[in-house]
């Protein structure tokens, strides 16, 4: 991998994710022991979040910590931002106090692309309006690799609310680039117009989409993003959507259950089904930390 940012899945090649992947598996290693290296001393990082987030932003911050970096986070609610600084002038800014990796989420779709193009700064997208969020597919794709080993022809249902959806993107893009069959099921008001030229295949009825899948994956009701009255009633959407036991049993036998969190408990998915064996939402968690340390380590080292 030998670019200045990550913006998207969509951009990177199956072998640059493989090589991404690996590192992980290493970086783990490190995570799983002293939770200490000096791989980037010297380096700093930066996080600038325009929306909430508790699991992206703290586990890049912990990432960037664990491998001996100096860290930096902007409260864009205290900040210049708030004066009515421009995108362009805060990353400008940034930069100037020399950070060599500036980590950013944003509302709008692209906002990261426009930054890249501004600083010599190395830009990782966390996620950016309803467009991407490659580094939470990584860490999916690291986690389905330790259960599956393989992705060749693997079936991947993701059941939620696709239309509103960047995990559910880069997923997409990203579990294609490998080889996997990826299904996507929801209420037809949260499912893009021509979805299956993304090349998927689309379902209106979950157990149809969870039917033999090795993979479920449960995506949260972005309510903020949405228009009121693109399905009735949350119990509704529980009723025909939610993911619960008996539509784990339509999966194959050893299938694992998956979600990106936070969890709208008991609406997308049930509490017995996310605490169940073939749940690996923690998992998840810590992978992501294991991704982002990758995904560091290779920007910075690109950088000397």
């Amino acid at each position: 991998m030998d670019r200045k940012d990550l913006l998207g899945i969509k951009d990177l090649s199956k072998e640059e994710i493989l090589e991404l992947l690996d590192i992980a598996k290493e970086m783990k290693k490190i995570l799983n022991g002293e939770k200490y290296s000096q791989i980037l001393k010297g380096k700093t990082v930066v996080t600038i979040f325009f929306e909430p987030s508790t699991r992206t932003r703290l586990s890049f911050e912990m990432a960037a910590k664990y491998l001996g970096a100096h860290y930096g986070n902007i409260e864009v609610a205290t900040s210049s931002v708030a004066k009515g600084e421009s995108l362009i002038d805060t990353i400008r800014t940034v930069e100037m106090m020399k950070a060599d990796v500036i980590i950013t989420r944003h509302n709008m779709s692209g906002a990261p692309h426009l930054m890249a193009k501004y600083t010599d700064a190395s830009i990782i997208n966390a996620g950016d309006g309803i467009n991407e969020h490659p580094t939470q597919a990584l860490l999916d794709m690291m986690t389905i690799r330790e259960k599956k080993k393989s992705f060749e022809g693997l079936k991947v249902a993701i059941i939620g609310d696709i239309m509103h959806s960047r995990v559910a993107r880069s997923n997409i893009w990203g579990l294609k680039k490998m080889g996997a069959e990826v299904r996507v099921a929801g209420p037809s008001t949260l499912m893009p117009p021509q979805i299956e030229k993304m090349g998927v295949k689309a379902y209106y009825n979950v157990e149809e989409a969870i039917k033999d899948a090795d993979v479920v994956m449960g995506l949260r009701i972005q309510l903020e993003r949405q228009k009121s009255g693109l399905f009735p009633s949350i119990d509704e959407y529980r009723e025909y959507f939610g993911i619960n036991k008996e539509r784990m049993k339509l999966a194959k036998a050893d299938a694992i259950l998956m979600h990106p969190g936070p969890i709208n408990r008991n609406i997308e998915v049930t509490s017995e089904a996310a605490n169940a064996e073939y749940s690996v939402i923690e998992e998840q968690v810590t992978n992501g930390v294991a991704v982002r340390m990758a995904l560091l380590k290779i920007l910075c080292e690109r950088r000397n």
